[in-house]
């Protein structure tokens, strides 16, 4: 068995066309896509990205919500930030307006009815964390708080796309001792226990659209726990800044 997964699409669809076909020419055969959220963004292309990747039948992709997809539902009002408070601050009125144009109505709730994740098997595959979308899991994260990551999701993998990096980050078998103690409890009547922990992985699974004319993704053998980063190289495509369709138009875990 072999998982294709994907994050950060983020509307560019010649950079998903070109993942795609690496995926097919894939010497062994990928079971299962995945998309970790960010599938579309503030590009022309986020309308027929949808569209082909609803179409999809020869291997029908797995699409869970990203950062890029929130901020969308708080534009159309169903979101939990009416005023776009992240949207507007790392990417000003113009970002606002680009992602506006450039997703329907009708695609933002199709979207809104996507999972906020998938656990299959032992896996947990996400955009964030299960705390949250805007949740971004670095190489340069504490140990303590990618632990923390993981025994929030009961998972002994977790697969995630918000920072946009390739990474395996490992850890190993080990055993937590806790201690609690009620306030104006003598040290005697404090309760200790301990946790025996199996070795665990987060993976950054890359970014496919951020990046013109590189794309980053990732192959997964659950059976066998192997993880394999791919790149693929393809022409880039000068997008307009602005796009002009019209404007009127539009945590459950497996």
């Amino acid at each position: 068995m072999l998982w294709a997964i994907l994050s950060g699409i983020e509307g560019n669809l010649p950079a998903y066309n070109a993942v795609l076909k690496n995926i097919q020419q894939q010497a062994i055969a990928v079971d299962q896509l995945y998309i970790l959220g960010d599938l579309v963004g503030p590009r022309q292309d986020s309308e027929a990205l949808v569209q082909c990747i609803r179409e999809q039948t020869s291997l029908p992709a797995q699409v869970c919500i990203g950062w890029w997809e929130e901020q969308l539902f708080n534009l159309h009002g169903f979101g939990s930030d009416a005023e776009a408070t992240q949207l507007k601050k790392q990417y000003g009125a113009e970002g606002v307006e680009q992602l506006w144009k450039a997703v329907s109505r009708d695609t933002a709730q199709w979207l809104h009815s996507l999972d906020f994740g998938f656990f299959e098997l032992d896996s947990l595959l996400i955009h964030g964390s299960t705390l949250g979308c805007d949740d971004e899991l670095t190489p340069e994260t504490s140990p303590m708080q990618m632990l923390d990551r993981l025994l929030r999701s009961e998972a002994n993998s977790l697969f995630c796309g918000r920072s946009g990096l390739t990474f395996q980050y490992q850890l190993p078998q080990a055993q937590i001792t806790s201690t609690v103690q009620r306030l104006g409890a003598s040290k005697s009547e404090s309760v200790t226990q301990q946790q025996s922990l199996n070795p665990r992985q987060i993976v950054g699974v890359g970014n496919v659209g951020r990046t013109a004319g590189q794309a980053s993704y990732t192959l997964y053998n659950p059976y066998t726990n192997a993880v394999q980063f791919k790149q693929v190289v393809y022409e880039r495509v000068t997008y307009e800044r602005a796009v002009s369709f019209s404007r009127g138009r539009g945590f459950s875990i497996r």
